[in-house]
C-alpha cells in the first residue's frame, strides 16, 4: 500500500511538472537573451587570415613567420580607451571606497539612516528587520567571518556623496574623508590632494584554463586553488611623461594630461598590464550589475584582445596590407601622414601631432577602428615568447604564460618610427611597467556565429 502511494505521489508530480509542455521535449525556458552591441564598440566579423611578417622582412619573419590563422567573432572598441573613460574607473573606484568606509564607521557607532549624516551612508543591511530571507540568512552564516570582515555587505550608493569641506554633515564625515587625503604637511598651495595609493580596486580571476587541464579526484579544492584575490592601485602613472625621456621638459604633460578637461578623448597611458587587465574586469562587473537590476542575462566579459585577435581587427579585412590603411605607405595621395607617429629623426611634429591625439583622429580602418596603427601602442592579453608562432594554435591563437612578464604590446605610438605601425610588427614590455606611449583597448566575445557564416555569403552585420 505504501509502495502504491508513493508512486502516485510521483506520477502526480510528474503530470503536474509537464502539463504546459504536454509531454514533449521543449527544452528549458529561461529568460530572453537580447543581443546588444556594447557602446563604443564595432562588431569584428570572425575568419581566417594570414598572420606574420612577409618574407622579405628578414629579421621580423624570424619573430613572426606567417601561419594562417582562425578568429572567432567579437567586439573591439572603436578607440583607445580614453582619460575621460579611464576616469569613470578611478572615480568609481574612489568613491567606493569612501561609501565603504563610511558604512563601517555607522557600523562601529551604530549609526543607522534615522540618524541622518554619516548614518544614511549605512550598510543597506543594516537594519535586521530590513532584510531579505537571503541577506538574513549570509548575514547569520557568512558575513563577519571571513577573511574581511565586512566581505559582502552592500553599500549604499543612492546618497551623493559631499566633497565640499562645508558642507561635511559630521565629524565621523569629515574623520573618514580625511584618510583620502595626503596629509597637509604634503600639501603645497594649499591644495587638497587625493592620497591615489588609497585607490585599490579589489576583485578575484580564476585560471580556467589550468583548471582545466586538473585530473585531481577533488573537484572542490581544483576550483578553489585557481581562484585568485587581486588588489592593485589603479590610479595611473603620471610620471611617465618625465621619466620616459631624459633631459626633456614634460613637466606640463605630467601635470595635466590625465585630469584635465582638456584632454578628456586623449587616450590614457601610464596605466600597466595589470591595470589595463583590471579594468576590464571592472567594466564587466559594472555592465552586469546594470543587467541584473532589470532581471538580464549577464554580458560576455569584457577584456584585452589575444595577439591574433588584434592583428586580425588591425587588418580590417586587407589580406596582405603592411598598415591599417593596406599600405605599403604613410603618407596618403594628398601628402598626409595616415597615422600619429615619428616619421623624421627628432621631428615628432610632421604628422601635425606632438604627443598623442585625441582617441577618435585621422581615417579609420574597414572596420571602423581609430588608430590601430600610431598615436599610442596597446596592450594585449599576450605574453612575449619569440618562438610562440611556432606552437601557438591555429584556432583563436594566443600565448599567454603567467610566469612570463613579458607581455606584447601593437601598434607603434607617436614616439615610434613607422615599423612599429606595421600591422605585423611585435613589440613588449614588462606587465609592471607603464609607459606614456602605451595605452589599450578591450574587445567582448561575440555570442553566436551566424556573423561569420553571413559574412561568407556577403551578408555580414
Amino acid at each position: 500500500m505504501k509502495k502504491f502511494i508513493a508512486f502516485t505521489a510521483i506520477m502526480s508530480f510528474l503530470i503536474s511538472c509537464n502539463s504546459g509542455d504536454r509531454g514533449e521535449l521543449v527544452g528549458v525556458k529561461g529568460k530572453k537573451w537580447h543581443p546588444e552591441k556594447p557602446f563604443g564598440m564595432t562588431l569584428i566579423p570572425g575568419g581566417s587570415f594570414i598572420m606574420g611578417k612577409p618574407d622579405n622582412d628578414f629579421v621580423g619573419v624570424m619573430d613572426a613567420p606567417t601561419k594562417t590563422v582562425t578568429v572567432r567573432s567579437f567586439y573591439m572598441d572603436e578607440t583607445e580607451i580614453t582619460n575621460s573613460q579611464y576616469r569613470q574607473f578611478v572615480y568609481w573606484v574612489r568613491d567606493s571606497i569612501v561609501r565603504l568606509k563610511l558604512a563601517i564607521i555607522a557600523d562601529e557607532f551604530g549609526l543607522t539612516p534615522g540618524d541622518g549624516g554619516t548614518g544614511e551612508f549605512a550598510f543597506t543591511d543594516q537594519q535586521e528587520e530590513e532584510m531579505t530571507p537571503y541577506e538574513q540568512y549570509m548575514y547569520d552564516n557568512y558575513w563577519g567571518f571571513g577573511e574581511d570582515f565586512y566581505e559582502g555587505r552592500k553599500i549604499n550608493r543612492e546618497i551623493e556623496l559631499i566633497w565640499d569641506t562645508s558642507l561635511y554633515p559630521d565629524e565621523y564625515y569629515a574623520e573618514v574623508m580625511d584618510t583620502m587625503y595626503l596629509p597637509m604637511s604634503e600639501s603645497y598651495n594649499g591644495l587638497r590632494t587625493i592620497d591615489v595609493s588609497k585607490l585599490k580596486f579589489q576583485y578575484t580571476t580564476m585560471d580556467i584554463a589550468a583548471a582545466a587541464k586538473d585530473n585531481s579526484s577533488d573537484t572542490r579544492e581544483k576550483r578553489s586553488k585557481y581562484i585568485n584575490k587581486e588588489e592593485l592601485e589603479i590610479y595611473p602613472d603620471t610620471t611617465v611623461w618625465i621619466r620616459d625621456f631624459n633631459y626633456s621638459y614634460n613637466e606640463p604633460m605630467h601635470n595635466d594630461y590625465f585630469w584635465h578637461k582638456a584632454y578628456d578623448e586623449y587616450p590614457v597611458v601610464g596605466v600597466n598590464w595589470k591595470q589595463a587587465k583590471a579594468f576590464a574586469t571592472w567594466r564587466t562587473l559594472y555592465k552586469n550589475a546594470y543587467q541584473k537590476e532589470r532581471d538580464r542575462h549577464q554580458i560576455p566579459s569584457f577584456r584585452l584582445p589575444f595577439e591574433g585577435e588584434w592583428e586580425y581587427a588591425a587588418r580590417g579585412g586587407i589580406a596582405s596590407g603592411t598598415y591599417p590603411w593596406g599600405g605599403p605607405y604613410t603618407l596618403n595621395d594628398r601628402g598626409c601622414f595616415m597615422a600619429n607617429f615619428k616619421p623624421l629623426r627628432g621631428d615628432y611634429a610632421a604628422d601635425q601631432a606632438l604627443y598623442t591625439v585625441e582617441a577618435k583622429s585621422y581615417e579609420p580602418n574597414d572596420y571602423n577602428l581609430y588608430n590601430m596603427a600610431g598615436n599610442v601602442a596597446e596592450w594585449v592579453d599576450s605574453s612575449y615568447d619569440p618562438a610562440s608562432y611556432e606552437f601557438m594554435s591555429t584556432m583563436n591563437p594566443t600565448v599567454n604564460d603567467p610566469a612570463n612578464m613579458r607581455k606584447v604590446v601593437r601598434g607603434g605610438s607617436w614616439k615610434d618610427v613607422a615599423y612599429f605601425l606595421q600591422v605585423s610588427t611585435r613589440d613588449y614590455e614588462y606587465a609592471d611597467t607603464a609607459r606614456s606611449y602605451i595605452g589599450f583597448r578591450t574587445v567582448q566575445d561575440y555570442m553566436g556565429t551566424d556573423v561569420v557564416l553571413n559574412q561568407q555569403f556577403g551578408d555580414a552585420r
